[in-house]
């Protein structure tokens, strides 16, 4: 994954008054942490960070500039944390995460399923029941998706974790035992019970009747 180069400022006023000020100005605030260095609040724009990680996936290895601080020159960050407006969309904080190219990082990445099962032509219904899995491996190995190819997958079959075919150099951290996808019949409408058709209006009036019938019998 090539790394993606952005350029952000450092601030000074912190706290909701200087970031609903920051957010008013076309900014949005950010912090920058990691390598043992004291935590450093930023400002971003909102939209460039946007286009980077729409383009390269969420885990994109940014190369940050810190305006105003040279020593930040040739930073390597992960974004860790994205906050985002719940109906617009736009991004409210952020935090960056500086890393050693040499260390090995931890990242959640995404599943991207591959083709259409074979399954489904037979009424089978698609269960995605894992987006996304975590994984340790050097910076410049995080793969910017986990492909599966479900295509010849039937009714009844699933992927597990332990099944996906990582990239080399990558290592595994979720449970291998989890399902990822599934081909499951779509569940039958349960048929009235002989219990249940008892309680119908016909059939709760036939044993009244037949009382009847029979008392006039006896008389």
């Amino acid at each position: 994954m090539s790394e993606t180069a952005l350029v952000v400022e450092a601030r000074e006023r912190i706290g909701k008054s200087a970031n609903r000020k920051l957010r008013a100005a076309g900014r949005a605030p950010a912090v920058l942490y990691g390598r043992a260095r004291d935590s450093l609040p930023l400002a971003v724009d909102p939209r460039a960070l946007d286009k980077i990680l729409r383009a390269s996936g969420v885990n994109a290895l940014l190369d940050l500039t810190v305006e105003g601080h040279a020593e930040l020159k040739e930073s390597v960050a992960l974004v860790r944390e994205l906050q985002r407006h719940p109906l617009r969309g736009d991004i409210l904080h952020v935090d960056f995460y500086e890393v050693d190219l040499a260390r090995v990082v931890t990242v959640d990445v995404p599943i991207h399923l591959v083709g259409k099962a074979r399954g489904l032509e037979f009424g089978g219904i698609l269960e995605h029941t894992l987006r996304e899995i975590s994984l340790e491996c050097l910076p410049r190995s995080i793969p910017e998706t986990i492909e599966v190819d479900i295509s010849a997958m039937e009714v009844g079959d699933v992927i597990h974790v332990r099944e996906l075919v990582l990239p080399e150099g990558v290592s595994l951290l979720t449970d291998g035992d989890l399902g990822v996808v599934n081909i499951a019949l779509p569940q039958a409408e349960e048929e009235p019970t002989v219990a249940a058709a008892a309680e119908t209006p016909e059939a709760a009036a036939a044993p009244g009747a037949a009382a009847e019938d029979g008392d006039k019998k006896s008389d």
